[in-house]
């Protein structure tokens, strides 16, 4: 079982709270986790297609390479989806 999407969601909560805690802004926080693994999985979803498709040369990989649903896995989906989910209902309720 991929614990990974639990993981994301700790870590990304805990920024949220962190960051709300100091500032009040519950939403900033929850804004930096999120987009720290929204970039994480692009980036790998870019090395995955370049794997694939690309012969192994970036050289290879078209600029809309990392956004080629072909590139992305439900694991990786969820690994970005759980921590922007948990993090929006977080802020919904404590805003």
């Amino acid at each position: 079982m991929d614990l990974t999407p639990l993981e994301h969601v700790a870590a990304t909560v805990g920024t949220q709270l962190l960051v709300g805690v100091c500032t009040g802004n519950w939403w900033i926080g929850g804004l930096l986790g999120c987009c720290w693994f929204i970039a994480r999985e692009h980036t790998q979803a870019e090395y995955r297609w370049i794997e694939k498709f690309g012969q192994g040369m970036r050289a290879n990989m078209p600029g809309w390479g990392g956004f080629d649903p072909r590139a992305w896995t439900w694991a990786s989906v969820l690994d970005w989806a759980a921590p922007v989910l948990a993090c929006a209902a977080l802020g919904l309720f404590l805003a």
